[in-house]
């Protein structure tokens, strides 16, 4: 069949997605990402999918896995995997407003990812309005915690995906109107300072900052950044009274390299600079989340040809790359399941203010994810 022949509404899906983007769902707000999650599950259940919540990992958000009516259910099969959760803080509504300007629509997590999100749900949608059966069973699963690297669900995310043959991950499109087939490595470090308190009034110089130390490691940490591994700061708390020389400051790293082993030697310098000086202060850095460098193998490359016939059949010529920033195909495609992600909908300014899609994207991006999902065989 043609896909080009499924019909969208461009007006009633943006319409549908304006609830998903209105309820706003950063990572750390428990309570917000559960309400992001009864919406879906709501949805779900309506179009006739069987829902599981599973419960969210200590301080985070639940998780939500559909299982669609088929044949074959019960088999390996596809599986659809967003993330719900946004970088946006609850009340990012006001600044920025889920509104249609032109050719673009914009409002928090709508490009990273809830359009991409709604758009993999409503290309299942589509096909069983049109009596299409898929020739593999489908399920999808949201999470709750991708924004901070996924601690939480990682467990969860291979447990699921490894029931399945194939992944596609709707995160947002590359620029080109392309494709995600491989990720580079990311690191998460924890940085802790620890000083020594005094007055800041009578008695400085008893002190020794803990922000002071901090400062000057986290220039030394920027200045690392290469070619090879980049290193960057991204959160920073330290001290409770200014007239207090503060004895703890804490802070985020990210590196990322596009081969593991260039990470490897980044983690190794990182971990150096760990150091414990004759006065009793310390400089401790420990390491946290990270996602592993996603190659792509032959299956990866095999679901691109498919996706890349489907898109020429629409009329585009569908290109493919790896990218930076991670996503949870970082774990499925290192583990050698068939992934293929970036597809979801077009635009920019994703964790900005200026978040936004592209709203041709949207019927586009839904109509090459009904291809995959109506042609992907066992």
């Amino acid at each position: 069949m043609s896909f080009d022949t499924l019909t969208f509404d461009t007006d009633a899906m943006l319409a549908g997605l304006k609830r998903w983007i209105e309820c706003e769902s950063p990572t750390f707000d428990v309570a917000a990402v559960n309400r992001m999650m009864d919406l879906v599950a709501a949805d779900l259940a309506a179009v006739g999918a069987s829902v599981t919540r599973i419960p969210g990992p200590p301080g985070l958000g639940d998780c939500v896995r559909g299982d669609f009516p088929h044949p074959r259910r019960g088999e390996p099969g596809i599986l659809v995997m967003s993330h719900l959760d946004t970088v946006h803080p609850v009340g990012t509504l006001k600044a920025l407003p889920f509104r249609r300007e032109g050719t673009r629509c914009y409002g928090p997590g709508i490009l990273d990812m809830k359009g991409g999100a709604y758009a993999g749900l409503q290309a299942i949608v589509a096909l069983a309005k049109a009596g299409i059966e898929t020739p593999l069973p489908v399920s999808v699963l949201y999470t709750s915690d991708e924004e901070i690297g996924s601690p939480g669900t990682r467990e969860l995310i291979m447990h699921h995906a490894g029931q399945h043959r194939y992944i596609l991950v709707p995160e947002p499109g590359r620029p080109g109107n392309g494709v995600v087939t491989g990720r580079y490595a990311i690191a998460r470090f924890n940085l802790l300072a620890e000083g020594r308190p005094s007055h800041a009034g009578s008695r400085l110089k008893d002190g020794r900052s803990a922000i002071n130390m901090m400062a000057r490691q986290l220039i030394a940490i920027e200045e690392m950044t290469g070619d090879d591994c980049t290193f960057s700061v991204g959160v920073i708390s330290g001290g409770q009274w200014v007239n207090c020389v503060p004895t703890t400051c804490r802070a985020e790293a990210l590196s990322m390299a596009k081969r593991q082993s260039d990470l490897d030697r980044g983690v190794e310098r990182m971990l150096a600079l760990s150091t414990e000086n004759p006065d009793g202060t310390r400089f401790t850095i420990t390491r946290g989340v990270t996602r592993p460098v996603w190659e792509p193998d032959a299956g990866t490359l095999k679901l691109f040809e498919l996706a890349r016939g489907i898109a020429g059949e629409l009329g585009w010529e569908l290109e493919h790359g790896s990218a930076g920033g991670g996503s949870d195909a970082n774990f499925t495609g290192a583990a050698g399941i068939p992934s293929l992600d970036g597809l979801g909908l077009l635009g920019a300014g994703y964790h900005t203010l200026e978040e936004h899609i592209e709203v041709d994207s949207l019927a586009q991006r839904t109509r090459l994810m009904a291809g995959l999902l109506a042609r992907l065989s066992a």
